[in-house]
């Protein structure tokens, strides 16, 4: 889980976040600490203005994976987290 280093990527203090949130500091460090629902990693990204999948991995832990890959193959990645499909874009 990604969401400490996402929010201090995007220049927040923890306690800075958690108040943009409307919750306590400690009610945020037990959502990082923890197993956050879907729908809080939605309200979570929509803050920082990310995709939920930028919360669980890094963008350089994705792109490492396609490097190899040539223009027009396809490759499935899955969310760590939560096992679902991630759809990425490789430039």
């Amino acid at each position: 889980m990604r969401i400490k280093e996402v929010i201090k990527e995007k220049g927040y203090t923890q306690k800075e976040f958690a108040e943009k949130l409307g919750m306590s500091t400690v009610g945020l460090a037990q959502i990082v600490a923890g197993k956050p629902s879907y729908t809080t990693l939605e309200k979570i990204a929509a803050a920082l203005g990310v995709e939920i999948w930028e919360l669980l991995v890094s963008k350089d832990e994705i792109v490492g994976k396609f490097r190899t890959l040539t223009n027009g193959s396809k490759e499935n990645a899955t969310c760590p987290h939560c096992g679902k499909s991630i759809n990425i874009k490789v430039e």
